[in-house]
């Protein structure tokens, strides 16, 4: 499986904003922008959450990967780009490995 998935989709679902509608359920997505994507996020979230306490590893599996994709819709119906999100995480990570270094060094 190749490590850039999220982007190859994040790009998919940018081009859907052009698809037809009656051929694009990502397209109706974007098209009941904000509300429409924002919602259907909060449903898939509550669907990961019981998936992870009372089903199994396939369900859970199944469950997030809806979950990263109607994320991915979300971004793309307020124009934020996946690259941003992955930056401020690398930022964050980055900050996390000084903080540690840094108490570590303290000791």
């Amino acid at each position: 499986m190749s490590n850039d998935v999220l982007s190859r989709l994040a790009a998919t679902i940018k081009e859907r904003r052009t698809a037809r509608p009656e051929d694009s359920h990502t397209r109706r997505l974007l098209d009941g922008a904000p509300v429409k994507p924002a919602k259907k996020l909060g449903e898939e979230a509550i669907e990961v959450a019981i998936a992870a306490l009372a089903q199994d590893k396939e369900a859970l599996v199944g469950e997030a990967a809806d979950l990263l994709y109607h994320l991915l819709v979300v971004l793309e119906s307020r124009r934020v780009a996946l690259d941003d999100v992955l930056e401020e995480l690398e930022r964050r990570m980055s900050a996390t490995a000084l903080q540690k270094r840094r108490k570590a060094a303290s000791r």
